[in-house]
């Protein structure tokens, strides 16, 4: 009798194991379902866009403000949030760097991109930042041999093509190779760029593709770069009314060749054939027009915004830039470039409107860097600034060396406001090496207009809090920098005296737009200080994604619904 009830017993328990571990396996294999927030593709709009105007000044919002329309930079300032504070906490304050800093959150002290160009201690040469042999042009006879590779962390395109699982597509595109490629990120789908001279077309490189989509050689079939360049550029509105800017053919202006004065008209069809011809389109408002017309094409070409992922889109407006330089920010080209550009907003806004829909997307607008007044202008009104002489630079850096160390081959390179010494001359002159440089960094403070002087051993093991020398800090790459850097006085370039350039860390440099529009974003306005670093934080966390892998910077918590 026991051992007929030992053996019910055992058959009772058997039978629940088995029901347990039955449900315990279905309930293990069951996928959520719910709309939870970790399920980004339910709650993240289908596109996200990225513009970025070169060379825009945060003013040049309020200055040209009553020469907009409704639909550009005011339906972005009054429908969505405008931070009228945010600074580039770095030098040197260009084009690569920006738009890098912009996508990766960090400065150059992490990303590596620490100019345009530099001078490579390693391989002893001059590099350009999206320069890459390994790959071939696409598109073209040359301008293609380019990639992402020098950017050392993830950009925020790059975090969402990873959440996603490479699902989605990241496109950059712009005049400028490096404001495509760069933004764009390792992962990109693809990155297009103009090349001019007498190609007129958009290209790529054999790191995205073999040869170019079907709709972007129709788009380059299409002639609009050759109709662009037939048309005469004149002002928007009467030349009479702008009267923000100086006088037309005032004397900081400089001239496209084939011009006496730097007066309107501009004969494109004319000028072309002395300006490197398709060149040209690039350094006047309808290179911003083509780059409307392509970012159209895109959307359409790859259908962004369509299907259950998100979608990321950069766009730089890059003739902003080359006017800029040439003409400086008071001239009228200037800012006729600016009206010309609102209404270029206007129009993408709405074919997103229209084509994507209007709660579907999100983007924001902000700059790569500012731009200095033209120093000689200010000198004109009694204010400071000034040129600097490069090559008088180099002949008293050789004089500093002669006299100290009795040798002028103890510097290698200045380019970027470095200094890169000559390690083996140094070291088989028995000297060291920290000495040497901050003798060097001692004496350069008292050649005309250098302001600040710092080696890169200080900056190594002292941490600057504020000023010039932590945006110098956060600009010097331990692995790629030089051994001395320095810094300019206030409004002082290495520039002709006609336009004007950029690059420094002062004010007029480093304070630039930042409007944030679209699905989830508030309205209003905020003037509390942030950092360019903070877009790529706010949108991974916008998106509910990891942050690139260098971002160190806060959130801008206040857009976001």
């Amino acid at each position: 009798m026991k051992k007929l009830i030992f053996l019910i017993f055992i058959s009772l328990s058997l039978v629940q194991c088995i029901a347990i571990k039955s449900k315990t396996t279905t309930t293990s294999s069951t996928i959520p379902t719910s709309s939870s927030p970790n399920n980004i593709q339910q709650i993240n709009p289908k596109l996200i866009i990225g513009i970025v105007v070169d060379q825009m000044r945060y003013d040049y919002l309020i200055k040209f403000y009553n020469k907009y329309g409704e639909g550009g930079f005011k339906r972005l300032i009054n429908e969505g949030y405008n931070l009228e504070n945010v600074h580039f906490n770095y030098i040197p304050t260009y084009t690569a760097v920006g738009h890098t800093s912009i996508y990766t959150g960090a400065t150059p002290a992490t990303h590596g991109i620490i100019s345009n160009n530099w001078y490579d201690k390693f391989s002893k040469k001059y590099i350009y930042c999206a320069d890459d042999d390994r790959y071939s042009t696409v598109g073209a006879k040359s301008g293609g041999n380019k990639s992402p590779q020098r950017i050392l962390t993830t950009t925020i395109t790059d975090q969402l093509r990873l959440a996603q699982n490479m699902k989605g597509k990241t496109i950059g595109i712009a005049i400028k190779d490096r404001a495509a490629i760069l933004p764009a990120g390792h992962t990109a789908t693809a990155a297009y760029w103009f090349e001019g001279n007498n190609e007129g077309k958009f290209i790529s490189s054999t790191f995205y593709m073999n040869e170019l989509p079907s709709w972007v050689i129709a788009f380059n079939n299409s002639g609009k770069a050759n109709t662009y360049l037939n048309e005469t550029w004149n002002t928007y509105y009467d030349i009479s009314t702008y009267t923000e800017s100086l006088t037309d053919n005032n004397p900081y202006e400089g001239l496209f060749k084939g011009k006496d004065t730097p007066t309107f008209p501009y004969n494109l069809a004319k000028l072309r054939k002395l300006n490197n011809n398709y060149d040209l389109l690039k350094a006047v408002p309808q290179g911003n027009s083509i780059t409307t017309d392509f970012a159209e094409a895109t959307i359409i070409g790859e259908n962004l915004g369509k299907t259950t992922f998100t979608d990321f889109l950069t766009i730089s407006y890059s003739s902003t830039d080359y006017v800029g330089h040439l003409f400086g920010p008071n001239a009228i080209e200037l800012e006729d470039t600016y009206i010309r550009l609102d209404r270029e907003l206007e129009k993408l806004l709405n074919f997103l409107d229209s084509h994507v829909g209007k709660n579907n997307y999100t983007l924001f607008l902000t700059a790569d860097h500012a731009v200095v007044p033209v120093p000689a202008y200010l000198n004109s009104l009694k204010i400071p600034g000034g040129y600097f002489d490069s090559k008088g630079f180099e002949k008293f850096v050789d004089e500093i060396t002669l006299e100290y160390f009795n040798s002028n081959e103890l510097v290698e390179n200045i380019s970027n406001y470095q200094i890169f010494l000559n390690k083996e001359k140094i070291k088989s002159l028995n000297l060291n090496v920290h000495h040497v440089s901050q003798i060097i960094a001692d004496e350069i403070i008292n050649f005309d207009k250098v302001y600040k002087t710092v080696t890169a051993h200080t900056l190594q093991t002292t941490s600057f809090t504020s000023g010039i020398l932590q945006t110098i800090q956060n600009g010097y790459n331990q692995k790629l920098s030089g051994d001395i850097l320095f810094s300019l006085e206030p409004s002082t370039i290495r520039h002709s005296k006609k336009g004007t350039s950029h690059g420094s860390g002062y004010n007029y440099d480093t304070h630039v737009p930042l409007i944030f529009y679209g699905n989830r974003i508030q309205k209003g306005k905020s003037n509390k200080y942030y950092t360019i670093t903070s877009i790529a934080p706010t949108l991974a966390h916008f998106l509910h994604i990891t942050e690139p892998s260098g971002s160190t910077d806060k959130l801008i918590n206040e857009v976001l619904k």
